[in-house]
Protein backbone atom coordinates (compact mmCIF):
# COMPACT_ATOMS: atom_id res chain seq x y z
CA UNK A 1 0.00 0.00 0.00
CA UNK A 2 1.16 3.42 -1.05
CA UNK A 3 0.38 5.02 2.47
CA UNK A 4 1.36 4.06 5.84
CA UNK A 5 -2.12 5.28 6.90
CA UNK A 6 -4.83 3.24 5.62
CA UNK A 7 -7.04 5.72 3.47
CA UNK A 8 -10.52 5.82 4.46
CA UNK A 9 -13.61 5.59 1.88
CA UNK A 10 -16.63 7.67 1.68
CA UNK A 11 -19.95 5.18 1.42
CA UNK A 12 -21.53 5.56 -1.70
CA UNK A 13 -24.77 6.70 -1.06
CA UNK A 14 -27.20 5.73 -4.05
CA UNK A 15 -30.00 8.00 -3.11
CA UNK A 16 -28.11 11.11 -2.55
CA UNK A 17 -28.70 13.96 -4.84
CA UNK A 18 -30.06 17.58 -5.04
CA UNK A 19 -33.79 18.03 -5.59
CA UNK A 20 -33.24 18.06 -9.47
CA UNK A 21 -31.57 15.25 -9.47
CA UNK A 22 -34.33 13.43 -7.65
CA UNK A 23 -37.28 15.09 -9.49
CA UNK A 24 -35.55 13.84 -12.96
CA UNK A 25 -34.46 9.95 -12.07
CA UNK A 26 -37.33 9.48 -9.56
CA UNK A 27 -40.26 11.23 -10.62
CA UNK A 28 -42.15 9.62 -13.85
CA UNK A 29 -42.49 12.94 -14.85
CA UNK A 30 -38.94 13.62 -14.81
CA UNK A 31 -37.84 10.56 -16.57
CA UNK A 32 -40.31 11.48 -19.12
CA UNK A 33 -38.10 15.02 -19.35
CA UNK A 34 -34.80 12.94 -19.59
CA UNK A 35 -34.21 12.23 -23.13
CA UNK A 36 -34.25 15.85 -24.42
CA UNK A 37 -33.13 17.16 -21.16
CA UNK A 38 -29.65 14.67 -21.95
CA UNK A 39 -29.16 15.89 -25.37
CA UNK A 40 -26.11 16.63 -26.28
CA UNK A 41 -27.39 19.44 -27.90
CA UNK A 42 -28.55 20.81 -24.83
CA UNK A 43 -25.74 20.52 -23.19
CA UNK A 44 -23.95 22.41 -26.09
CA UNK A 45 -26.34 25.10 -25.38
CA UNK A 46 -25.80 25.40 -21.47
CA UNK A 47 -21.95 25.48 -22.92
CA UNK A 48 -22.92 28.57 -25.08
CA UNK A 49 -24.14 29.99 -22.04
CA UNK A 50 -21.41 28.94 -19.32
CA UNK A 51 -18.54 30.14 -22.21
CA UNK A 52 -20.11 33.46 -22.20
CA UNK A 53 -19.70 36.77 -19.23
CA UNK A 54 -23.22 36.19 -18.73
CA UNK A 55 -22.32 33.45 -16.10
CA UNK A 56 -19.52 35.43 -14.45
CA UNK A 57 -21.89 35.89 -11.59
CA UNK A 58 -22.07 32.43 -10.73
CA UNK A 59 -18.47 32.40 -9.89
CA UNK A 60 -18.77 33.86 -6.53
CA UNK A 61 -22.01 31.49 -5.52
CA UNK A 62 -19.56 29.25 -6.45
CA UNK A 63 -17.09 29.94 -4.35
CA UNK A 64 -18.69 30.39 -1.10
CA UNK A 65 -20.49 26.97 -1.47
CA UNK A 66 -17.62 24.82 -2.14
CA UNK A 67 -14.94 27.17 -0.40
CA UNK A 68 -12.59 27.15 -2.89
CA UNK A 69 -8.63 27.97 -2.86
CA UNK A 70 -7.78 30.20 -5.86
CA UNK A 71 -4.52 30.53 -4.08
CA UNK A 72 -3.51 27.73 -5.89
CA UNK A 73 -4.53 28.87 -9.42
CA UNK A 74 -2.16 30.62 -12.20
CA UNK A 75 -5.10 33.19 -12.23
CA UNK A 76 -7.88 34.28 -10.35
CA UNK A 77 -9.91 36.83 -12.80
CA UNK A 78 -11.89 34.78 -15.13
CA UNK A 79 -13.85 35.30 -18.47
CA UNK A 80 -16.71 33.13 -17.69
CA UNK A 81 -17.63 30.70 -15.39
CA UNK A 82 -16.52 27.86 -17.63
CA UNK A 83 -12.70 29.37 -17.78
CA UNK A 84 -13.09 29.76 -13.95
CA UNK A 85 -14.12 25.90 -13.87
CA UNK A 86 -11.05 25.34 -16.11
CA UNK A 87 -9.01 27.18 -14.41
CA UNK A 88 -5.44 25.83 -14.14
CA UNK A 89 -3.12 24.68 -11.00
CA UNK A 90 0.03 26.90 -10.55
CA UNK A 91 3.16 24.27 -11.37
CA UNK A 92 3.83 21.99 -8.14
CA UNK A 93 0.11 21.58 -7.07
CA UNK A 94 -0.17 18.57 -8.80
CA UNK A 95 3.20 16.03 -8.80
CA UNK A 96 3.86 12.33 -9.60
CA UNK A 97 6.25 10.01 -8.13
CA UNK A 98 9.36 9.62 -10.77
CA UNK A 99 9.21 5.80 -9.65
CA UNK A 100 8.20 3.56 -12.92
CA UNK A 101 6.72 1.11 -10.37
CA UNK A 102 4.05 3.50 -8.93
CA UNK A 103 0.43 4.17 -10.41
CA UNK A 104 0.14 7.34 -10.11
CA UNK A 105 -3.76 9.10 -10.08
CA UNK A 106 -4.42 10.67 -13.26
CA UNK A 107 -7.06 13.16 -11.67
CA UNK A 108 -8.85 14.15 -8.52
CA UNK A 109 -11.94 12.24 -8.09
CA UNK A 110 -13.57 9.35 -6.50
CA UNK A 111 -12.24 6.02 -7.04
CA UNK A 112 -12.85 3.04 -7.24
CA UNK A 113 -11.50 -0.53 -8.68
CA UNK A 114 -12.78 -3.62 -9.96
CA UNK A 115 -11.38 -6.97 -11.66
CA UNK A 116 -12.70 -7.81 -15.11
CA UNK A 117 -13.99 -11.34 -15.13
CA UNK A 118 -13.61 -13.84 -17.88
CA UNK A 119 -17.00 -12.66 -18.75
CA UNK A 120 -14.86 -8.61 -19.17
CA UNK A 121 -17.91 -7.70 -17.41
CA UNK A 122 -17.64 -5.23 -14.27
CA UNK A 123 -20.56 -3.79 -11.65
CA UNK A 124 -21.33 -0.82 -10.18
CA UNK A 125 -23.90 -1.49 -7.42
CA UNK A 126 -25.96 -4.23 -8.93
CA UNK A 127 -25.47 -2.48 -12.40
CA UNK A 128 -23.36 -4.31 -15.10
CA UNK A 129 -21.34 -3.06 -18.20
CA UNK A 130 -19.65 -4.91 -20.27
CA UNK A 131 -15.65 -3.28 -21.69
CA UNK A 132 -17.04 -3.97 -25.11
CA UNK A 133 -20.24 -2.34 -24.81
CA UNK A 134 -18.08 0.60 -23.18
CA UNK A 135 -15.43 0.44 -26.07
CA UNK A 136 -17.88 -0.66 -29.17
CA UNK A 137 -15.56 -3.67 -29.66
CA UNK A 138 -15.54 -6.79 -29.05
CA UNK A 139 -12.05 -8.22 -30.09
CA UNK A 140 -10.84 -4.76 -28.14
CA UNK A 141 -12.60 -5.98 -24.70
CA UNK A 142 -11.23 -9.46 -25.37
CA UNK A 143 -7.56 -8.14 -24.59
CA UNK A 144 -8.52 -6.17 -20.91
CA UNK A 145 -9.86 -9.49 -19.80
CA UNK A 146 -8.92 -10.68 -16.28
CA UNK A 147 -7.54 -7.08 -15.89
CA UNK A 148 -8.52 -4.30 -13.77
CA UNK A 149 -10.97 -1.07 -14.82
CA UNK A 150 -10.16 2.20 -12.56
CA UNK A 151 -13.23 4.40 -12.32
CA UNK A 152 -12.46 7.89 -11.23
CA UNK A 153 -15.60 9.92 -10.74
CA UNK A 154 -14.66 13.45 -10.81
CA UNK A 155 -17.45 16.11 -8.90
CA UNK A 156 -18.20 19.80 -9.64
CA UNK A 157 -15.79 20.75 -7.10
CA UNK A 158 -12.75 18.80 -8.08
CA UNK A 159 -10.10 19.99 -10.38
CA UNK A 160 -11.09 19.08 -13.88
CA UNK A 161 -8.20 18.37 -15.58
CA UNK A 162 -6.31 15.57 -16.32
CA UNK A 163 -3.09 14.14 -16.76
CA UNK A 164 -1.42 10.84 -18.51
CA UNK A 165 -0.19 8.58 -15.86
CA UNK A 166 3.15 7.38 -17.44
CA UNK A 167 5.57 7.73 -20.37
CA UNK A 168 4.33 6.58 -23.82
CA UNK A 169 2.58 7.27 -27.39
CA UNK A 170 -0.83 7.13 -27.86
CA UNK A 171 -3.25 6.67 -30.77
CA UNK A 172 -6.08 8.85 -31.75
CA UNK A 173 -9.31 9.60 -30.05
CA UNK A 174 -12.22 7.94 -30.81
CA UNK A 175 -15.74 9.39 -30.55
CA UNK A 176 -18.67 7.68 -29.31
CA UNK A 177 -21.84 9.73 -29.47
CA UNK A 178 -24.35 9.75 -26.88
CA UNK A 179 -26.90 11.11 -23.91
CA UNK A 180 -25.69 13.10 -21.24
CA UNK A 181 -26.33 12.16 -17.69
CA UNK A 182 -24.76 12.62 -14.91
CA UNK A 183 -22.57 11.27 -12.97
CA UNK A 184 -24.21 11.20 -9.80
CA UNK A 185 -24.99 7.68 -7.80
CA UNK A 186 -28.45 8.33 -8.32
CA UNK A 187 -28.33 7.80 -12.25
CA UNK A 188 -25.85 5.09 -12.08
CA UNK A 189 -28.67 3.16 -10.29
CA UNK A 190 -30.92 3.93 -13.34
CA UNK A 191 -30.17 3.99 -16.15
CA UNK A 192 -26.78 2.48 -17.95
CA UNK A 193 -24.71 5.92 -18.07
CA UNK A 194 -21.37 4.44 -18.71
CA UNK A 195 -23.01 2.84 -21.80
CA UNK A 196 -24.76 5.71 -23.07
CA UNK A 197 -22.84 8.79 -22.51
CA UNK A 198 -20.86 10.36 -24.76
CA UNK A 199 -17.43 10.19 -24.23
CA UNK A 200 -13.62 9.37 -26.02
CA UNK A 201 -11.42 7.06 -25.22
CA UNK A 202 -7.74 5.96 -27.17
CA UNK A 203 -4.92 3.62 -26.26
CA UNK A 204 -2.24 4.39 -24.33
CA UNK A 205 0.82 2.28 -24.95
CA UNK A 206 2.73 3.38 -21.80
CA UNK A 207 6.02 2.18 -21.07
CA UNK A 208 5.44 0.47 -17.32
CA UNK A 209 1.96 -0.52 -17.40
CA UNK A 210 1.35 -1.89 -21.48
CA UNK A 211 -1.50 -0.99 -23.57
CA UNK A 212 -4.16 1.11 -21.53
CA UNK A 213 -7.25 2.43 -22.31
CA UNK A 214 -8.29 5.53 -21.04
CA UNK A 215 -11.98 6.65 -21.32
CA UNK A 216 -13.32 9.96 -20.78
CA UNK A 217 -17.00 10.36 -20.10
CA UNK A 218 -19.46 13.21 -20.85
CA UNK A 219 -21.67 14.28 -18.06
CA UNK A 220 -25.08 16.48 -17.95
CA UNK A 221 -24.17 19.77 -19.48
CA UNK A 222 -20.93 18.65 -20.09
CA UNK A 223 -20.90 19.54 -23.98
CA UNK A 224 -17.59 19.23 -24.19
CA UNK A 225 -14.57 16.67 -23.80
CA UNK A 226 -10.69 18.59 -24.50
CA UNK A 227 -8.39 16.38 -25.28
CA UNK A 228 -4.87 18.54 -26.13
CA UNK A 229 -3.64 15.46 -28.63
CA UNK A 230 -4.31 13.30 -31.21
CA UNK A 231 -1.31 10.47 -32.13
CA UNK A 232 1.30 12.14 -29.90
CA UNK A 233 4.52 10.94 -27.58
CA UNK A 234 3.78 11.77 -24.14
CA UNK A 235 5.65 12.16 -20.44
CA UNK A 236 4.40 11.19 -16.91
CA UNK A 237 2.32 13.84 -15.70
CA UNK A 238 2.00 15.46 -18.63
CA UNK A 239 -1.61 17.49 -19.27
CA UNK A 240 -3.91 14.86 -21.74
CA UNK A 241 -7.49 17.04 -21.60
CA UNK A 242 -9.61 18.50 -19.54
CA UNK A 243 -13.87 18.86 -18.96
CA UNK A 244 -16.04 21.58 -18.97
CA UNK A 245 -18.60 22.43 -16.40
CA UNK A 246 -20.24 19.69 -14.61
CA UNK A 247 -19.13 16.01 -12.97
CA UNK A 248 -17.53 13.96 -15.10
CA UNK A 249 -15.58 10.52 -14.72
CA UNK A 250 -12.41 8.80 -16.49
CA UNK A 251 -11.96 5.25 -16.86
CA UNK A 252 -8.69 3.24 -17.47
CA UNK A 253 -8.60 -0.32 -18.42
CA UNK A 254 -5.19 -2.64 -17.66
CA UNK A 255 -4.32 -5.90 -19.01
CA UNK A 256 -4.32 -8.91 -16.75
CA UNK A 257 -0.94 -8.88 -14.96
CA UNK A 258 -0.21 -5.00 -15.75
CA UNK A 259 -1.01 -3.53 -12.00
CA UNK A 260 -1.64 -3.76 -8.39
CA UNK A 261 -4.11 -1.75 -6.90
CA UNK A 262 -3.58 -0.17 -3.52
CA UNK A 263 -5.04 -2.57 -0.97
CA UNK A 264 -7.22 0.45 0.65
CA UNK A 265 -8.85 1.70 -2.33
CA UNK A 266 -9.12 -2.14 -3.23
CA UNK A 267 -11.14 -3.01 0.07
CA UNK A 268 -13.22 0.19 0.23
CA UNK A 269 -14.40 -0.51 -3.23
CA UNK A 270 -15.48 -3.92 -1.95
CA UNK A 271 -17.49 -2.35 1.27
CA UNK A 272 -19.38 -0.42 -1.59
CA UNK A 273 -16.79 2.92 -0.56
CA UNK A 274 -15.36 5.27 -3.15
CA UNK A 275 -11.81 6.55 -2.14
CA UNK A 276 -11.19 10.43 -2.39
CA UNK A 277 -7.79 10.60 -3.86
CA UNK A 278 -5.59 13.71 -5.91
CA UNK A 279 -3.81 13.76 -9.36
CA UNK A 280 -0.20 12.72 -8.88
CA UNK A 281 -1.33 10.07 -5.88
CA UNK A 282 -0.18 6.36 -5.73
CA UNK A 283 -2.41 4.06 -6.36
CA UNK A 284 -1.43 1.09 -7.32
CA UNK A 285 1.47 -0.44 -8.14
CA UNK A 286 3.43 -2.36 -11.99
Amino acid sequence: MSNEVFRKGIKIDYNKSNLFLNMMYKNAVGRFLLKPLTAVCVSKAARLFMTSKLSLPLIKRYLGKYDIDLSQCEKTEFSSFNDFFTRKLLDGNRTFSDDPNKLCSPCDSKLTVFKINDDSVFEIKDVSYTVAELLRSNSLAEKYKNGWCFIYRLEPTDYHRYAYIDNGVKTKNFYIGGMLHTVQPIAINRVKVFRQNSREFTLLRTENFGDVIQIEVGALFVGKISNHHEKARFSRGDEKGMFEFGGSTIIQLFKEGAVSPDYDILMNTIDEKETPIKMGEVIGYK
